[in-house]
C-alpha cells in the first residue's frame, strides 16, 4: 500500500513536471505536502469512482480497443484537481487536454514505478 502511494506521488510529480497545464502552487514545503495529500486523493478517486466509470463506459472501451481509458483516466485526474482546489492544496489541472496528457504521463510513470517496486514484493498484483 505504501508502495502504491509512492508510485502515485512519483507519477503525479512527473505529470506536474512534464505537462504545462498541470501545476502546483505555493512554496516548496507546501508543494511537498500537497503532492502527498493529492496522491492520497488520487488513490481514493481511482478506487471509488474509476471502477464505476469503467463499467458504465465498457461499450466505448470495447469500441476503441481500450483507448477510451485515457478519457477515464483524464477524468480521474481532472476530478482530483477539482477536489484539491476545493480544499486549497494548490494542485491544478488546467484543461481536458492537459488532463489527457497528464493521464498518459501518470499511466506510464505508474507502470515504470511498478516495475521498480515489483521486485521487492510490494507490487499491486
Amino acid at each position: 500500500m505504501f508502495a502504491r502511494f509512492l508510485i502515485n506521488v512519483v507519477a503525479l510529480l512527473a505529470a506536474v513536471w512534464l505537462v504545462g497545464g498541470i501545476w502546483l502552487t505555493g512554496d516548496t514545503q507546501h508543494q511537498v505536502i500537497a503532492v502527498a495529500v493529492v496522491a492520497v486523493v488520487f488513490g481514493i478517486v481511482n478506487a471509488l469512482i474509476k471502477p464505476v466509470l469503467t463499467v458504465i463506459s465498457l461499450p466505448f472501451l470495447i469500441l476503441t480497443l481500450g483507448l477510451f481509458a485515457i478519457v477515464i483516466n483524464a477524468a480521474m485526474l481532472k476530478l482530483t484537481g477539482w477536489v484539491a482546489g476545493q480544499v486549497g492544496l494548490g494542485f491544478h489541472v488546467g484543461s481536458w487536454g492537459s488532463a489527457a496528457w497528464g493521464a498518459v504521463i501518470v499511466g506510464v510513470a505508474s507502470w515504470l514505478a511498478g516495475l521498480v517496486f515489483k521486485g521487492d514484493g510490494h507490487s499491486r498484483r
